[in-house]
């Protein structure tokens, strides 16, 4: 009779969706992710300001961006399957009230451990909004084409807002404060609620189901600590206790959390039977590899400008704008094709960019031209995130079983975020290491850019690794 009951008021849901506008609803959600994305990467530029106002040590200072990162990712898991349990409105204008509270918060902070604490709370609540809004694209977007352009304006959304970190706080930073890098999410924080509450009246996926305590307790901090370690990385050693022990600890956990969902829990927070379904194993792979990939571009390549061509960190933002725009236009491109093509042929032509983009890039040095170094590669690496990340998102999240949307969107964002800060870690310690032994006999720029340039040499490796392992997914393989 529960079954039946869920499956009733799932059927119904399906149909009262259709009341709502649908521009209203994808709007919603391409904003809420925007959000989730760009407070990533916003607080960078203003990170030297926080600095002077608050007086963080050298290592704390870098827990405003990795305090964010890591609740994020490692809260992804409990945040879906939640959405699964509750509802995509309930979930979403829960993780919309913290984000916007947190940041309130941080805006306000007078202190370095209020600011951090902050950031911590906001990642919380993006993990809480993120794989709302996938259950929101699933349950009310149900036509396959449709399906498709809700999923490549979304991902542009994302892909749009972590490149607009830079511009838009720098912007701020240098035109008002620091603290309208968060104050400014308060009032777009309330109006999206607003939204979320009216549009999404009707859209009710929820099930009365208990949450798998020992399964979220598990997952959650084995994630956390496995991230937390990696992120360790990036000053110390990889044999050392901070970054070992927190490895060590969370892939433990891991190991007990899957123990745990596939023959203890009768109501697991992510369901092992998910995995024997290929786009979700296949495409969750491909996300890993994925996330090294965006950070390679985005993040490293704003460094190369400032650090190497010598760009302010607002006139890098503007030279990666292009490709910010580009990505937009083919992202959209690519979920009109997903339904004739599959997920193959764009995962391999996102691939070939790749290659070409990043090998092309990997020439670069410290008397390059933008023009003739950056651009043109930038723009061939932007083809190939627009091809991939929406059909990869799709691959994962368009065979999941009817009431399971919101932890097989957390599969997936997750393994994204995870794929993002461990290659973060590992690109990171190669250009290191890389231009210190450079160091002996070039320039401070020359050096860095070869650091560099090994980084976008190993990315372009990643590329080929995504086009191998989508040889498992199907010939035809739909979105």
């Amino acid at each position: 009779m529960a079954s039946e009951s869920s499956t009733n008021t799932m059927t119904d849901s399906h149909s009262e969706a259709k009341t709502n506008p649908s521009w209203m609803v994808l709007a919603l959600a391409c904003a809420c992710q925007f959000m989730v994305i760009l407070d990533a990467s916003i607080v960078n530029v203003a990170l030297p300001s926080v600095d002077r106002d608050l007086g963080f040590t050298v290592t704390g200072l870098a827990w405003v961006v990795n305090g964010y990162l890591l609740t994020f990712a490692g809260f992804m898991l409990l945040g879906g399957r939640a959405a699964d349990l509750l509802g995509p409105r309930r979930l979403l204008a829960t993780g919309l009230f913290l984000f916007s509270a947190a940041s309130l918060v941080g805006g306000l902070a007078n202190t370095a451990e209020v600011l951090v604490a902050s950031r911590v709370a906001q990642g919380m609540g993006a993990a809480l909004m993120a794989p709302a809004t996938l259950v929101v694209l699933n349950t009310y977007f149900t036509e396959e084409r449709a399906r498709a352009r809700a999923f490549g304006a979304w991902s542009a959304s994302g892909g749009v807002g972590g490149l607009a970190g830079a511009v838009v706080g720098g912007a701020i930073t240098t035109g008002l404060s620091w603290r309208w890098v968060f104050l400014i999410n308060v009032p777009i924080g309330a109006v999206l609620i607003a939204v979320c509450v009216t549009s999404l009246a009707r859209v009710q996926t929820g099930r009365r189901e208990s949450l798998d305590i020992v399964g979220a307790v598990t997952g959650t901090a084995g994630l956390a600590a496995l991230i937390y370690g990696v992120m360790q990385s990036a000053d110390r050693d990889w044999t050392s206790a901070p970054v070992a022990g927190p490895i060590a600890g969370g892939l433990l956990l891991l190991v007990v959390f899957t123990v745990v969902e596939g023959r203890f829990a009768a109501q697991p927070i992510m369901p092992l039977r998910l995995f024997r379904i290929r786009g979700v194993a296949v495409g969750s792979g491909m996300l890993l590899l994925f996330g090294g990939i965006a950070i390679a571009m985005w993040y490293f390549t704003s460094l190369f400008l400032q650090d190497v061509l010598g760009y302010s960190a607002l006139k890098a933002g503007l030279g990666q704008t292009p490709a910010a725009v580009l990505f937009m236009v083919i992202a959209r491109w690519a979920a009109i094709l997903l339904p004739r093509t599959g997920v193959r042929p764009l995962v391999l032509a996102g691939s070939g960019c790749f290659l070409a983009g990043f090998g092309w890039l990997a020439q670069a040095h410290a008397d390059s031209g933008y023009a003739t170094h950056v651009l043109g590669p930038t723009l061939l690496i932007a083809i190939g995130i627009g091809l991939t990340f929406p059909t990869l998102m799709a691959a994962v999240t368009s065979d999941s079983p009817q009431g399971d949307a919101g932890i097989t969107g957390g599969i997936a964002a997750t393994a994204n975020q995870v794929g993002g800060s461990i290659g973060l870690a590992v690109l990171a310690t190669a250009a290191s290491a890389t231009s210190a032994r450079a160091k002996l006999g070039d320039s401070p720029a020359a050096a860095l850019a070869t650091g560099y340039d090994r980084v976008f040499l190993i990315a372009a490796g990643l590329g080929v690794a995504i086009a191998l392992v989508s040889m498992l997914l199907p010939r035809r393989r739909r979105g």
